[in-house]
């Protein structure tokens, strides 16, 4: 009987081993096949053979592949596309830089990004007067509003905001919610609960459930837009939560970039968010919006692309495009991101540009709210010094804007982090504007936001205490899942 129990342990042991064996092996083959950045390959192979069990773990959470990944069929998305097509402007006939012209070329044949120009904005740094203008103009809307943020809170903005969409699905306007359900993870089911029973069509994106905890963690959706009417529509970094306003007990303030919009951009917006919309299973309503005529905006100028990605872009869509920008640039780079954990490549064309004595500044914030991202952004600092980069650390608070300015016509902003988590993880909104006007309102923003914080020299840097720099060089280890 003994022989019996200890043939069966001994064959049961051989079975659990020879499957994990094949389960290494397969996520090997699978790792090999994508053809992804040697180093990172090997570091994958390595931690699978070398650390039983963790190593699966690692991979499984934060080691897959979205790439070429459909969110929606060819047919819906052409479908959708039909239905918030924008004019066409012929980019022969636009009074633009041959070296812009490329960009927005580049633009559209990887994230089919239309070129548009008839459009307005408005930029806030403040999240209180950004909030109050969304107030406004969603207790304004006739027809119908799409939200989408990565965190909706449960605090006093977020239930005003609530209480807003709520009164407005009782007056029969269509009224659909997206947010992102790691990102609102501390959100109570009662919040969004209350909205849903009042007629706000709510939904999580990449629902996080035990079954599906390693397909969808890593995956997150960190656009924050809104649309109303198909008139208006809101972009940047600020998600809905107190903070914008207030400030926290360890950063009191929170500076941020956000944009409201009008004109023909409005549209592409529509898009990304059916898109979203969509790939949650979920039915864009007809109706509503054919009842009131749309309302002409000015004619205007004003150069504008949004440029969505994520994880399933075939490409690494905003890398190369941040890419094109960068090394386009003549003068100047001015960047302000609250974590700064750059590739390689973009690390190296800051570099470049710097050395070939383009003015190139980073600003990032003097307290950040992760300490490990402060680290492992610290522990880039070094290399960007000595390639003569500007660095300033953002001293009043939380710097969480999200902007870069090129030379004399080119801004890029919206919910993209320079970080590897938005640029190769996250679905992102970036727009891309064209415009002097624009850009010279940004860099006086950026000027005036220069004003609070100090500049590092490369000797005082270098004097930061010895501890520091090795934990700052351990953690940037882990930059590509941060």
């Amino acid at each position: 009987m003994n022989y019996m129990v200890s043939s069966w342990s001994g064959w049961a042991t051989l079975v659990v081993f020879a499957a994990y064996a094949l389960t290494i092996l397969a996520c090997i083959v699978v790792v090999l096949r994508e053809n992804r950045n040697p180093i990172r390959s090997l570091a994958w192979v390595t931690a699978l053979i070398f650390l039983p069990g963790a190593g699966l773990v690692f991979y499984l959470f934060f080691g897959r592949s979205l790439k070429n990944m459909r969110m929606i069929s060819r047919h819906k998305k052409r479908k959708l596309m039909r239905a918030t097509a924008t004019r066409n402007v012929n980019l022969k006939e636009i009074d633009i830089a041959d070296d812009r012209r490329q960009l927005i070329m580049l633009s559209h044949n990887i994230a089919k990004a239309k070129f548009t120009i008839n459009n307005h904005l408005r930029i806030f740094t403040e999240g209180r007067d950004k909030f109050e203008a969304l107030k406004e103009d969603l207790k304004n809307a006739r027809r119908s509003i799409l939200l989408q943020y990565y965190i909706f809170a449960d605090d006093s903005l977020g239930n005003e905001i609530a209480d807003i969409l709520i009164e407005k699905a009782r007056q029969g306007l269509k009224v659909l919610v997206i947010y992102d359900h790691v990102g609102s993870f501390s959100t109570k089911s009662g919040f969004f609960s209350r909205m849903r029973e009042a007629g706000v069509d709510v939904h999580p994106f990449f629902r996080v459930t035990f079954p599906q905890l390693a397909n969808r963690i890593n995956w997150r959706n960190h656009r924050k837009l809104v649309i109303i009417d198909r008139e208006i529509g809101y972009i940047g970094g600020m998600n809905i939560a107190d903070r914008y306003i207030h400030g926290t007990a360890d950063n009191p303030v929170w500076r941020d970039t956000h944009f409201r919009v009008e004109g023909d951009i409005v549209e592409s917006m529509i898009l990304s968010f059916a898109i979203d919309w969509s790939f949650m299973g979920q039915q864009i309503p007809d109706g509503g919006d054919a009842d009131i005529p749309v309302s002409e905006s000015k004619p205007s100028m004003t150069g504008m692309q949004l440029v969505p990605t994520g994880p399933v872009d075939a490409w690494d869509n905003l890398s190369l495009c941040f890419l094109k920008a960068i090394s386009s640039a003549k003068k100047s780079i001015y960047l302000q991101t609250p974590y700064f954990l750059p590739t390689d490549a973009l690390q190296h064309a800051l570099e470049a540009a710097a050395l070939s004595k383009v003015d190139v500044r980073i600003m990032i914030p003097e307290r950040c709210d992760s300490r490990l991202l402060r680290l492992a952004s610290f522990s880039y600092v070094t290399q960007c010094l000595k390639a003569g980069i500007k660095v300033y650390l953002y001293k009043p608070g939380m710097l969480h804007a999200k902007a870069m300015v090129i030379d004399e016509d080119l801004v890029v902003a919206g919910s993209t982090n320079f970080d590897f988590r938005s640029l190769e993880n996250n679905f992102e909104s970036t727009l891309f504007i064209y415009d002097r006007k624009v850009n010279e309102e940004m860099r006086t923003i950026f000027f005036n936001d220069i004003n609070d914080s100090v500049k590092l020299t490369f000797s005082r840097w270098h004097r930061r205490p010895v501890l520091q720099r090795l934990l700052e060089s351990v953690v940037r280890l882990l930059s590509p899942i941060l």
